[in-house]
């Protein structure tokens, strides 16, 4: 049918549409037939419902030479030869060491209440142990302070992938317990400094993906390419670290300082919401997060998990898993996209996981697959699960080409397309119960994006590395609405 018009044909019987339109609306005023009232109602969250916005420290804050930092295996690898798309580093990035009051400016003009960054754990230790660099933690000290005098709450990460060199090289880094007992003691040393002010803390962000892209994949930093129970032992580490991270938080910070990490979760969606698929996606989302989330959460190592891996499973001991499981007080998840789909299966495990068609969409980055249904189901099955009363979405957001237009604005409307329609997902979570008590938009700025250098961006403001001048795109208005009517919708 459509075929026998032309764009011009269309475009003039949708005027006339519109027309006819206006037209039934005068009708209706002048006493005619009157139109229906408008049922739909702001799509709104749980009050008290924490809004807030994310960075790292290795993306941001450049001045890698200043004040005492050490090397990190990042700095490495973003100097090698055919690391990084653009051949970038981050030795300067976004300069936020030297314009951190200016972006928590941006952070306020948002009207959240939240700011998770990390901490440069080189900055703290130089040598990754040993003595703690008299300047390490001043930087954040000035941060937080900042934040607070504007009314944002901070939230530290301590550990967002920039691993001191100095442990990679001296016990191969995540490869040995040596790491995760250096982690639990740069950790406590920043409870006791830090936690007077900071009452949240992400232990590490996103092991499935730092240990399989870094020490399996030889796609991130340090550029390993481990055989599978080398790289089952890596996340058992880091398993232990976060375990040791949290003992000594508990033990050297503030009492009531809040802990927990924050991974990004093999995300598993039903394909069809039938009882059989969701309970299959249940069976998947244990089994594949079996290798953290799950041994944080249940103290062991699943029989499915083990079973799978044969020989190749990590070693560990009793006292290790008692570490491991040290209680906790919420779960960040950092959700994009859907991973994997699924459906029930008469056979074991119980889950069949479907492939992708080519046509699947997805956004700038080929990677971030659109499936807004994915923050619904994810935390809805998560909290089940492993009965967590506590959620954080700790990422979420997505890349566009952002090219300034003539005048200088960024009408960057694919990201508001991802962001309305995953929020509105999320709110359908939360207004079913599901406990998920708080969100932080990835990212703050335009940043170092890894392996991409700074030709992806995901920021709500655009940055210009050259200048770097900070300039709000529109995602920024509609997520300033959103937080400021705690809704989606109007």
């Amino acid at each position: 049918m459509f075929g026998k018009f032309s764009r011009r044909a269309f475009a003039k019987l949708a005027g006339s549409a519109a027309l006819g339109m206006a037209a039934t609306r005068a009708k209706s005023e002048e006493g005619g037939p009157k139109a229906l009232p408008d049922r739909h109602a702001p799509a709104s969250f749980p009050d008290g419902f924490l809004w807030g916005t994310a960075t790292s420290a290795y993306q941001i804050e450049g001045a890698v030479a200043e004040d005492g930092r050490g090397r990190s295996i990042w700095d490495t690898f973003a100097h090698t030869p055919g690391r990084i798309a653009d051949h970038s580093t981050a030795d300067r990035a976004n300069d936020h060491y030297h314009l951190y009051k200016e972006d928590v400016g941006l952070v306020k003009e948002l009207g959240v209440k939240a700011y998770r960054f990390s901490i440069a754990w080189p900055r703290v230790f130089p040598e990754g142990s040993g003595a703690p660099n008299p300047k390490g933690l001043d930087f954040y000290d000035r941060l937080i302070d900042e934040l607070l005098r504007n009314g944002i709450e901070p939230y530290a990460t301590l550990y967002h992938w920039d691993l001191p060199q100095s442990l990679q090289d001296r016990v191969g880094g995540w490869q040995s317990s040596e790491t995760s007992k250096a982690f639990g003691d740069y950790a406590g040393y920043v409870a006791e400094r830090l936690t007077d002010r900071v009452k949240n803390i992400f232990t590490v962000n996103e092991p499935g993906r730092f240990v399989n892209f870094g020490y399996g994949w030889n796609i991130d930093a340090p550029g390993l390419k481990l055989p599978l129970r080398e790289l089952n032992q890596v996340h058992h580490y880091v398993a232990l670290g976060h375990g040791l991270a949290v003992q000594a938080i508990r033990a050297r910070g503030r009492a009531g300082t809040r802990v927990g990490p924050a991974e990004n979760i093999a995300a598993c969606v039903p394909a069809i919401d039938t009882p059989k698929n969701i309970r299959a996606a249940e069976i998947a989302t244990r089994e594949l997060n079996a290798g953290f989330l799950g041994v944080i959460l249940e103290g062991k190592y699943t029989e499915g998990f083990l079973a799978y891996s044969g020989k190749d499973a990590p070693t560990f001991t009793a006292e290790e898993l008692k570490i491991i499981s040290s209680p906790i007080d919420f779960v960040g998840l950092n959700i994009y996209a859907p991973q994997f789909y699924v459906v029930a299966s008469d056979h074991a495990p119980g889950f069949s996981v479907l492939p992708f068609p080519a046509s699947f969409p997805h956004m700038n980055s080929e990677w971030l697959r659109v499936g807004p249904e994915t923050i619904y189901w994810v935390p809805r099955l998560a909290a089940k699960i492993w009965n967590i009363d506590t959620i954080y979405i700790s990422e979420n957001g997505t890349s566009s080409t952002d090219v300034p237009a003539a005048d200088g604005k960024v009408s960057d409307l694919d990201r508001i397309m991802y962001l309305r329609n995953y929020l509105t997902q999320l709110q359908r979570a939360t207004s079913e119960g599901v406990p998920v008590r708080g969100y932080f938009l990835w990212s703050l700025m335009d940043n170092f994006e890894w392996i991409f250098g700074f030709e992806k961006r995901f920021g709500l403001y655009h940055v210009d590395f050259d200048t770097e001048i900070r300039t709000p795109k529109l995602s920024v208005s509609f997520y300033r609405d959103v937080v400021a009517r705690n809704a989606i919708g109007v």
